[in-house]
Order: C-alpha cells, then structure tokens, then sequence
C-alpha cells in the first residue's frame, strides 16, 4: 500500500553523477532485455510446439480476433499512467488518479468487446470470432493492475523486480499454451495462453510495486495527466490502424489458411521489432526523461542507440530474409512453407521501422508527444493505402506495401523528429550505415550460398546450421574490416570502459 506521505520525487542526473546514473541505465537495459530475450526463448519453445500441433486456419481465426482487441486496446489508459514517468514529481494522489482513470476505461472496453462482439463475427464471416472476443475481453480486466505498478517502477529504473515477474508470466503463459494444444483445444489455446501470462503479470506486479492504492474518481487537476496521455493514446491509435489495417483488409478478402499463412508470416517477422526494440524503449523514455535538460546527451546518445541497434537488426532481418525456407521447414514443417515469400518482404521492411520506433521515446520525454503522434498519423495514412493497392495483387502484394511503405514512414517521422532532438537526415542515415552496408553484402552473399546448397538438396535443418554460420562469419568479418570502431563502440559498453579523447563527454545514459 502506498504510504500518502511518500516521497515520489524520482533522482535524476542533477542528484548523482553522470557515471552513476549511466550505470543505473546500463543495468536497467540489462533486467529489461535480458528478461525479455529469456521470457521469449520459453514462449517460442512453446509456440514451436503448439505450431505444430495447431492448423494454419486457427492462426487466421485469431488474428481476426487481435485487430478487435488492438483496436479497443489503445484506449486501454496506458498513455495515461505514462505521464507519471515524464513529470518531475509524483504524488499518491496523482497515483490514485490514474489508477481510477485505468478501471474506468478498462471496464468499460471489456463491455464494449463482449456486447459488440457479434458485429465483429459478422463482418469476417466466422461466429467463432464472437466467443472468442468475449472470453478475450478479460483481458482489459488485468490492465490497470499492470499498468500503474509498471510505470511506476519504469520511472525508478527498477526494471529488475519487473524481470522476475515477466519470466513468472512467460512460464504460465508457455504452460498454458501446451496444455492445451496437447488437450485439442484448438483456437482456444491461442486464448487462454495470452490470459495466463497477462493475469499472472498483473499479480505479480502489484504484489512487488506495493502498489494496491484505492482509486479516485476525481479527476479534477489532472490536466498534464490528461494532456500528455491524450497525445500518446492518439498515436495509439494512428500506430494501431497502421499496424492492423493489413489483417483487417485481408480477413474480408482471404480464407482463415491463407490469411494465417500471412498472419504468422508478420509475427515472426516483427520478433525483433516487436519483442526487443520496445523493452529498449521503455528504458530509453524515462532514461532521456532525467537528461531532458542537457540537449547534447539527448542527440548523442539517441544516434548511439540508432548505431548500435542496427548492428543487431539489419542482420537479423537481412540473415531472416536469405534463410527463411530453410528455417520454415526445420522449426515449422513444410505445411507452413507458404509463409516464405511474405517473410522475406516484410522482413526488410521491418529493418526501417525498428529505426523509425526510436524517435518516439526521445519525443515524449522532450516533452512533445505530438510530434509522434503525427508521425504516427503519416503511417495511419501510407500504410492502409498501399495494403488497399497491395490487396488487388493478393497477399503476396500486400507484403510488398510493406516494403514500400516503410521507408516513407521513417522518412516522415525522421523530418518531424530531428529538428527537436538536433539531428539532421544525414546523421540518421550515417547512424545507420555502419551495420547496414555490411549486412546487406553478408545477405547476397549467404543467398547466393542458400541457393547452391538447395540445387544440391541437403536437408533443410544442414542448410540453415550452414547459411547462419556463414552469415555470422562474413557479416563479422565484414565489421572487422570496414567498421572496426562500431566493434570498439559495442565494448566499450559492455565493458563500461571510457570513451577516447575527443568524443563529446555527455551522459553515457541510453
């Protein structure tokens, strides 16, 4: 229980020194992506199995069911209780208000999901869709008491606390998912999995945060609450529309298989985007909320963290497009070889957009959340109108829009973010360089090698072992010899060394 005289004043860069904090942000990222790469090693040995176990057209059935919920789930107050982490200070009847705000609008986008339902089975077709939202609309029910205790202990960087209850909730949610894959519960597990590791989320963090404080309904004075939070829900909403106008349009034009040949495609081309990039983030907008002040360590380490993310990600992306078959074959089975070319599109587009995520931290923290929210509202326009083109050549052209949609949206947010954080295009572009040019030769080169190895028909699980062994070695010697400063740049943060004379001295923070 929170006490009504604590003191919510979080410590900033101005109340310990830099290398201190620095370090308080190196462990932060640590917990918050160490958990989240472990939790997803459990939740993908489970999904490998349950894959396996379920049919294409379960897959289709629930992806119909994730726009609903993606689309009630912006307004789920999240953005609200977000505002706690950029304020200066907190107090408890601050906490309260949020928390009411969250009960409020949860209960009431349960009922919403749960009578509308129907409307929902109607447009796809499909009367399952409408028992499957119901039973999801449960969900809403957990997310006040994850979301308060979460930002909260975002604002203090306790991300370790945080660790300990994701892998809890990853275990429910992986054991949930085989026992009822084994059981025959078909669809269903795809529901009842999800349930498991958000109500074990939502225990867990309250009981560690101590956060169960009785909610106020008076609302009166909680205008940055509300203005700060009304920005960010309406680049929910425009981020939502972009990201599940595909399957929308799809789920009225294709059959359950093939839209859950495309539906699963896109997951597991978003893995790196979707699961690693936003625990960077988290850490990332309180992080740039406590050096907010100092605009040379805002820039500086908003193109260290474009640098350094790419050298990660345009390899995964670029290795995932050139391996794919293989890949689909060994973990899948050749029943989902469909997914193939749809993979290999998005996954290079997908390589944009995780730079294009990194912007909208560094905003919000600067106090302008607007500037993301209409960066998101260009991709709430670019996105459906090229899936809507896309769609007359089929799925196979709605993953092409992602390729061509994806540069404009970072071009976009890009021209609307730099100037604030003083950054220029080019020095985006130049951040980028050094893990991008030598993952796209590693890829022709592993394609190249992919093919010989297919006309000589060795089996698929020999041929990924092979082309992913040849990426990492060429991709690494290709580091060595053209970007052997991007190497230094990655040890001198692991092992917490000092930078060379002559580079800015900033806050070493993100």
């Amino acid at each position: 229980m929170v006490s009504e005289s604590a003191d919510f004043k979080g410590s900033g860069p101005e109340s310990e020194s830099a290398a201190a904090f620095g370090s308080r942000v190196r462990s932060a990222v640590i917990w918050r992506s160490g958990s989240q790469i472990l939790a997803q090693i459990i939740t993908w040995g489970a999904t490998l199995l349950v894959i396996r176990l379920l049919d294409p057209a379960d897959y289709g059935l629930f992806a119909m069911t994730q726009v609903v919920l993606a689309f009630l789930a912006f307004l789920n107050g999240w953005g609200f209780a977000s505002a706690l982490v950029q304020s200066d200070s907190v107090d408890p009847f601050r906490i309260r208000q949020a928390f009411g705000l969250l009960l409020l609008l949860n209960a009431i986008l349960a009922s919403v999901q749960f009578f509308g339902a129907p409307f929902a089975a109607a447009y796809y077709g499909q009367p399952l869709v409408a028992d499957l939202l119901r039973v999801q609309a449960l969900i809403f029910l957990a997310t006040p008491f994850i979301a308060l205790p979460e930002v909260m202990m975002s604002r203090a960087l306790d991300f370790k606390r945080q660790a300990f209850v994701n892998l809890a909730a990853a275990l429910a949610g992986a054991g949930t998912a085989l026992a009822c894959a084994l059981a025959g519960y078909g669809v269903w597990t795809l529901v009842y999995a999800p349930m498991a590791l958000f109500w074990t989320r939502a225990i867990g963090l309250t009981i560690l945060a101590r956060l169960l404080v009785w909610p106020s309904f008076d609302f009166r004075g909680c205008g940055q609450i509300i203005g700060f939070g009304s920005a960010v829900l309406f680049s929910q909403f425009f981020w939502l529309v972009q990201s599940q106008s595909d399957i929308f349009i799809a789920g009225g034009r294709f059959e359950p298989h093939a839209l859950g040949l495309y539906a699963e495609a896109l997951f597991l081309a978003q893995i790196f985007m979707a699961k690693f990039v936003p625990p960077l983030n988290e850490v990332a907008f309180p992080a740039y909320s406590r050096i907010k002040g100092d605009m040379a360590a805002v820039r500086w380490n908003f193109l260290k963290t474009v640098r350094l993310l790419m050298l990660v990600a345009a390899p995964f992306y670029c290795g995932l497009a050139v391996t794919a078959a293989p890949m689909i074959e060994t973990l899948f089975g050749a029943k989902w070889l469909g997914m193939v070319p749809y993979i290999q599109l998005i996954s290079l587009a997908l390589m944009l957009m995780t730079v294009q995520i990194l912007f909208a931290p560094v905003t919000n923290a600067l106090g302008k959340p607007s500037i993301s929210m209409f960066a998101a509202m260009g991709g709430a326009i670019v996105f459906p109108i090229a899936f809507l083109i896309g769609a007359e050549w089929g799925l196979i052209g709605m993953a092409w829009a992602w390729l061509i949609a994806a540069p404009l949206l970072l071009l976009i947010t890009a021209r609307l973010s730099a100037p604030l954080i003083g950054v220029s295009l080019w020095d985006v572009g130049r951040a980028m360089l050094p893990g991008l040019a030598p993952a796209l030769v590693m890829a022709v080169g592993v394609g190249f090698a992919g093919q010989l190895l297919a006309t000589l028909g060795w089996a698929p699980p020999i041929r990924l072992a092979l082309l992913v062994g040849l990426g990492v070695a060429l991709y690494g010697a290709l580091l060595w010899l053209l970007e052997r400063e991007a190497i230094a740049e990655v040890l001198r943060l692991v092992l917490k060394r000092e930078m060379p004379v002559g580079e800015v001295p900033v806050q070493d923070a993100i």
